[in-house]
């Protein structure tokens, strides 16, 4: 397990400088974050390539370090900048694909006596794309010459290749030769010192190697049976020291005093029931089951609800705020953003009718007060809420970050109602929850978890309840992909759609990742030479602009031939791409742009006008993610929608298919077709089931930290367990774990165990396990 500063006599805590040197100890530091021994050997190849084996190039992933096992096929020099400059193009094969490399300088002639066709080795570098191709540029190399080196081949024969996750400072095979003077080390002191967390007794009857076995064979197999035991055993660690700690914070949390709170026969939640115009459906009544059960226990309540957007989350999280009332208690919804929050408390009042007005003339005599609190209130209404709130008036108070502030206090605070929970941090939800005179129910609410919030509920340590009723009049959305790289005429014909939708009578968002207006944006880049722009980098795009005029010419243009291959386009901009619309595809059409750097009055023009059918095609930022419903809205095309999270994406095609017709979706990419970013895409289109979105977007990206500290830049407590693919070994660990915990609470019979849990838990992350 990744370690932290424990005692000097595990081996596995002793700082790499000790066995390495500084240099390479220092690099292993800084830019992969490898300290310690333990650091070192969990950090596990990627794969394996064996002797014969040619790696297949077509499945190169994009913008990421990679090592590649291939042959030469061609090396030709050319001439350019009037022959001045020259450069070494060396083509490579592996009977899948091919991959180009290229080096420029006074070294190419060096690397062309070296890179003879027929030549066979490992290279390694970032995979770029250059005129389309694939192409590593000036890669380390390490040549496999059956002929004159049969020493180095004869070492690689019968063997597996461990091939690491490497940086530009340090390639695979450097991290594998550090490996093996760390294993020889600890082999020559037959491993003294070491802990094992695993009991002896469960890793036999599980049929467990043990860990210096487990060690060697993952870092130097003799065949892949020795890596399937190496990998069973790595994962059981994992999944077993994570299941303990979890379930000695449950045993925990079962000890914190909460006060129960149970609905009363006759009073406000049945008073609200009578009076709904409408029957709640099964799903809603069971979820609400699960919830009312959790709420009557004397410790407190730690659900996640999910359910797409408009599954009626907001009736269930209403109603457990009532019953929370109805026990003496008060509820607080907390929503990411003022516009949903009004939203929220608007709805609210509406469907309680004078069960909101509670105290006040016309309210109904088992009525509550509902106060709504945003910073941007005007004095005196905020001190009302305030008063009403520190009284106990309000029963329910729908709210953002401003009530998290310290000036905020409740008379008994009983339920925290999250809504949107990936838009809130941990501590920002411990905030709010510690102003409970003892520890408050929590109910988060999401359309799709995050991928850590997907890994806890794997790992069982987050009770969930699923909506997965489409609501009635709610209409299903078609989602489709726009490959404007591959086929440019589809963009025209999303135009033609829009218009069609139009016709029809209805209308359309189109969505961008940025406003325009390049120069008056933060951290915007500096415009080149000759007033042209300089593109900015995009982490989540790992390519080069290289559109066609037949896109509608709303994608930027190929860079310049000779052009920094690493330079990629800015992101498509709402001013742009309103401007281009209205006066290109979709002239004639009522087109108007909406973002946040409008004045609000401005924005509430602009949202009411589109909600009255005066405007038609609406451009927009994401301000429209969240808080907006316009049933009569069919249509969104999501511009550069490989440049938003899967979450993002599900959340913004929510706007659409509200009413009775139906739902249209079209995300445009200029991503290449075998790219990890089309593959997303692809998988949003695929699935309307926001759960099974997180699982495919926690797939691609690992879960972060469940313990919390990768949040902050520190490597994540998973390196070898795939929390989807594993989800029996975590299962059968945490009902190990569980027992163990239950039998030994201290872990006095398990000293290593303990050991194991001190360098997992520094004292940061037990307190953010501590807050869930």
């Amino acid at each position: 397990m990744p370690s932290t500063e424990t005692t000097r006599s595990e081996p596995l805590q002793e700082p790499l400088k000790a066995l390495l040197g500084g240099n390479t100890a220092k690099v292993m530091s800084e830019h992969l974050g490898l300290r310690t021994v333990g650091d070192l050997l969990h950090h596990y190849p990627r794969r394996y390539a064996e002797r014969g084996e040619l790696t297949r190039l077509a499945e190169l992933p994009l913008d990421e370090h990679v090592t590649v096992v291939a042959r030469v096929h061609d090396a030709r020099v050319h001439k350019f900048n009037r022959g001045k400059g020259q450069r070494l193009e060396v083509t490579l094969t592996d009977g899948s694909g091919r991959l180009q490399i290229v080096f420029f300088g006074r070294s190419v002639h060096f690397h062309q006596r070296q890179l003879l066709p027929g030549k066979r080795g490992m290279f390694a570098g970032k995979v770029g794309v250059f005129n389309r191709k694939l192409q590593l540029s000036h890669p380390d190399y390490k040549l496999l010459d059956e002929d004159s080196d049969q020493q180095a081949v004869e070492q690689f024969a019968g063997a597996l290749l461990p091939l690491y996750p490497a940086c530009k400072q340090l390639s695979s095979w450097s991290i594998e030769q550090s490996v093996g003077m760390v294993l020889n080390a600890l082999q020559a002191t037959d491993w003294r010192g070491l802990t094992d967390p695993l009991p002896d007794a469960l890793r036999e009857q599980r049929g467990l190697v043990d860990l210096p076995e487990a060690f060697e064979k993952i870092h130097r197999p003799r065949s892949k049976a020795d890596i399937a035991e190496a990998r069973d055993r790595l994962k059981w660690d994992e999944a077993f020291v994570l299941q303990v700690a979890l379930a000695r914070r449950r045993a925990k949390e079962t000890e914190l005093p909460a006060v129960p709170r149970r609905p009363v026969s006759g009073g406000l939640l049945d008073a609200f029931d009578a009076r709904l115009p409408f029957t709640l459906t099964e799903g809603q009544r069971e979820v609400s089951r699960e919830i009312f059960a959790d709420l009557a226990t004397e410790h407190p309540m730690h659900r996640l609800l999910q359910g797409e957007v408009g599954s009626g989350k907001t009736m269930v999280a209403l109603r457990a705020m009532l019953a929370t009332v109805d026990a003496g208690g008060q509820a607080a919804m907390l929503a990411p953003t003022e516009v949903l929050a009004q939203q929220h408390h608007r709805s609210i009042t509406e469907m309680m009718g004078e069960l909101a007005e509670g105290g006040m003339l016309g309210g109904a005599e088992q009525g509550t007060k509902v106060v709504l609190l945003t910073g941007s209130m005007g004095a005196a209404a905020r001190r009302r809420a305030l008063l009403d709130l520190a009284t106990g008036e309000a029963g329910i108070v729908v709210g953002t970050h401003a009530l998290i502030e310290d000036k905020v206090t409740f008379h008994d605070l009983g339920l925290v109602v999250v809504d949107e929970q990936h838009r809130f941090g941990v501590e920002q939800r411990d905030a709010l929850r510690s102003k409970g005179k003892q520890p408050p129910h929590l109910l988060v609410m999401t359309a799709t978890p995050i991928p850590r919030t997907v890994a806890m509920t794997v790992f069982g340590d987050l009770e969930t309840s699923v909506l997965d009723q489409l609501p009635a009049g709610r209409s299903p959305i078609a989602t489709h992909v726009v490959p404007v790289r591959d086929k440019p005429h589809f963009l025209a014909r999303a135009w033609e759609r829009v218009r069609e939708e139009t016709e029809a009578g209805h209308q359309t968002y189109v969505v961008c990742p940025r406003i325009g207006d390049l120069d008056d944006e933060p951290g915007a880049p500096a415009k080149g030479a000759g007033g042209r722009r300089r593109p900015a980098e995009n982490p989540e795009n790992p390519e080069n602009a290289e559109e066609t005029e037949e896109a509608a010419g709303l994608l930027a243009e190929a860079p310049d031939e000779g052009a920094d291959s690493e330079e990629k386009r800015p992101p498509l901009a709402v001013l742009d791409i309103a401007e281009q619309l209205a006066s290109g595809p979709l002239a004639g059409l009522r087109v108007e742009p909406l973002h946040g750097r409008m004045q609000p009055e401005a924005k509430d023009e602009v949202m009411r006008r589109f909600a009255a059918g005066e405007v038609d095609v609406l451009v927009a930022t994401t301000v429209i993610e969240v808080g907006v419903n316009v049933p009569n809205a069919t249509g969104m095309v999501i511009m550069d929608a490989d440049r938003f999270g899967v979450s993002q994406l599900h959340q913004l095609r929510g706007r659409v298919g509200r009413g009775s017709a139906p739902g249209l979706c079209l995300l445009v990419t200029d991503m290449p077709q075998e790219s990890p970013a089309r593959a997303r895409l692809e998988a949003v289109a695929a699935t309307l089931d926001g759960f099974e979105l997180s699982r495919i977007d926690l797939e691609q990206r690992r879960e972060g930290d469940v313990l919390g500290q990768a949040q902050s830049g520190v490597r994540s407590s998973l390196r070898m367990l795939a929390v989807i693919e594993d989800e029996e070994v975590i299962a059968e660990a945490r009902d190990e774990a569980t027992a163990l915990v239950a039998a030994d609470p201290e872990l006095e019979q398990h000293p290593e165990l303990r050991t194991a849990l001190d360098a997992l838990l520094d004292e940061e992350r037990e307190e953010y396990l501590d807050k869930g």
